[in-house]
Parts: C-alpha cells; sequence; structure tokens
C-alpha cells in the first residue's frame, strides 16, 4: 500500500484550514502513513467471524428505574431563593427576550 504524500497532506489542511509548514508536511504525512498501517493491520485480523464492536466489554444500562419518592413541595424548594414567580426561580433576564 503507498503511503500517504505530502500532497495529500496540503490537501487535508487546505480542506481543514490550517496553515502547516514544509517540515510540518512531512511530519505529519510520516505520523497519518502510521496510522493509516495501523488500521489496515487491524482489517487483517478482523476476519468475517469477528462482529464489528464499539467497545471490547458489553455494556449494560447503569441507571436505576424512575421511581416516585417522597420529595420537596415547591414551596419548600423555593424558601431559599431570592425570588419566585408562579412556583418558579426568577432570575434576571439576559436575552433581551420578553
Amino acid at each position: 500500500m503507498p503511503g500517504i504524500t505530502r500532497e495529500e497532506v496540503a490537501h487535508l489542511a487546505r480542506l481543514s484550514r490550517l496553515e502547516l509548514q514544509a517540515e510540518e508536511l512531512d511530519h505529519f504525512a510520516e505520523q497519518l502513513d502510521v496510522i493509516i498501517g495501523a488500521v489496515a493491520r487491524v482489517s487483517e485480523v478482523a476476519g468475517q467471524d469477528v462482529p464489528p464492536t464499539s467497545h471490547p466489554l458489553p455494556l449494560t444500562n447503569v441507571m436505576r428505574a424512575d421511581e416516585v419518592r417522597p420529595s420537596l413541595t415547591p414551596e419548600q424548594a423555593l424558601a431559599g431563593a431570592p425570588a419566585a414567580e408562579e412556583q418558579r426561580f426568577r432570575v434576571p433576564q439576559i436575552l433581551g427576550e420578553d
């Protein structure tokens, strides 16, 4: 597989709106070539019998079930607020909207 060229790196830099110096083009070309080679090696190892995964271990939902529990009343929650209106915290307007 041919390596990535500095012209390809320059093209990618232009698309990304990055200004790279000549020595950076060579440096990034080498690094990208190593990365592309590593991805190619992984592709060779992963056969048809290996399903694609996003994580090496199975993940499960760790959130608890939603259940109603005793909590503060609106009056208790707003008791320490500097200002309240219609059972809500009243805060200063910041966007200039009505």
